[in-house]
């Protein structure tokens, strides 16, 4: 059994959307692969939705209502109603849904040790993939999470509201022994609707969760570090979106805080796993001794380049330009931007894509 959780909150033609898609997927009807059920959880709409008892392929539908928006804590609640039968929660926006069910056939031959497996995910609206995520930190709208894993855990830290939940999460999962693993057939269209996105108080809290995450779980030889490019990285994003505001009110809140953070640190090898570090050395190392890089340029630096460039100064590879390199390599952690970087340089000369997991859907 599969339990579909989506939140909700004011976006019905979504959510029509949405269920729509996940009713044409042949794979859960009656005597298909994997029956299936969906938890709709309405985070205090102004006008409560409308969902059908069952979808077109006979699916199940849930309705959990609540008297106030808890942001993705709605998830817990959404994983309380779930049948307990269910060995996998996939999580999704009330914008976004499986692009088929070629997933379905993945989940049940997940190794043991996964904890959750990640979507591909495609923005149709902007034509490209979404931000966000690592290569073991999963992204709301596109992931599958074991049952037995969610409720050991206690699913979301609810004091996170929103933003940065998943890293909060998938740093405990690290932690408990498990991996998230990247599944390419995995495919989950976006719509990323901008009801209800206000930017200022978006980046507020991406600056406070993203640094408890660091306080929390980065070894002490890292903190002060991590902290500090989280905050780099969020004054960036705020003067990208004219969002200063929102990042002034995020740092004020962080002061209030951070010490209140209980501290939990990974040991080396999790924290590496977490911020992708283990992964573009894996990447790299193999690329290297397949064929020795004496130079490369790092193109589409994003999110964690700083982890490539670790990678490749660890192994005395020199950084230069295009023109004098013999090979490009991504600089991003960052799943979807990483991937359709790949695309771009296609054709380019040897491109190095520092991560094993995105490495196979290049190839496929």
């Amino acid at each position: 059994m599969i339990s579909y959780i989506i939140p909700t909150r004011d976006r019905p033609e979504d959510l029509k959307r949405t269920l729509a898609r996940i009713g044409s997927l042949p794979e859960h009807e009656p005597g298909g692969v994997q029956p299936a059920e969906v938890v709709v959880v309405d985070n205090a709409s102004r006008h409560i939705p409308i969902v059908p008892a069952r979808l077109n392929n006979g699916v199940p539908v849930r309705l959990v209502l609540l008297d106030r928006n808890l942001g993705a804590a709605s998830r817990n609640r959404g994983v309380q109603h779930a049948d307990r039968s269910s060995r996998w929660i996939v999580m999704l926006d009330d914008d976004s849904h499986p692009v088929d069910g070629a997933f379905v056939h993945a989940l049940p031959n997940a190794a043991d040790d996964i904890g959750v497996v990640t979507a591909d995910i495609y923005l149709p609206m902007q034509d490209r993939r979404e931000d966000g995520g690592l290569p073991e930190v999963c992204i709301g709208c596109g992931c599958a999470i074991r049952r037995e894993v969610f409720d050991m855990l206690g699913g979301y830290d609810r004091s996170f509201e929103y933003y940065v939940e998943e890293y909060d999460l998938c740093a405990r999962i690290i932690a408990a022994g498990y991996r998230v693993q990247f599944e390419p057939t995995f495919r989950i269209d976006h719509y990323k609707s901008a009801g209800g996105r206000n930017m200022n108080r978006i980046v507020a809290r991406l600056v406070r969760n993203g640094c408890w995450v660091m306080q929390r779980y980065a070894p002490e030889a890292d903190r002060r570090t991590q902290l500090r490019l989280v905050r780099q990285r969020c004054r960036l994003i705020s003067e990208l979106e004219g969002a200063r505001d929102g990042y002034r009110a995020g740092l004020d809140e962080l002061r209030h805080s951070l010490l209140k953070q209980h501290r939990k640190p990974h040991d080396r090898v999790s924290f590496d796993r977490f911020t992708g570090l283990w992964h573009a050395r894996a990447a790299i190392q193999r690329a290297h001794d397949a064929e020795p890089l004496q130079s490369v340029c790092v193109v589409a630096r994003g999110k964690n380049a700083w982890v490539v460039d670790r990678a490749l100064e660890e192994i005395g590879v020199r950084v230069t330009s295009a023109a004098e390199a013999d090979a490009l390599v991504i600089g991003t952690m960052s799943p979807g931007p990483m991937l359709d970087a790949a695309k771009k340089f296609d054709g380019q000369g040897r491109v190095i894509v520092p991560w094993l997991g995105a490495q196979r859907a290049v190839q496929d």
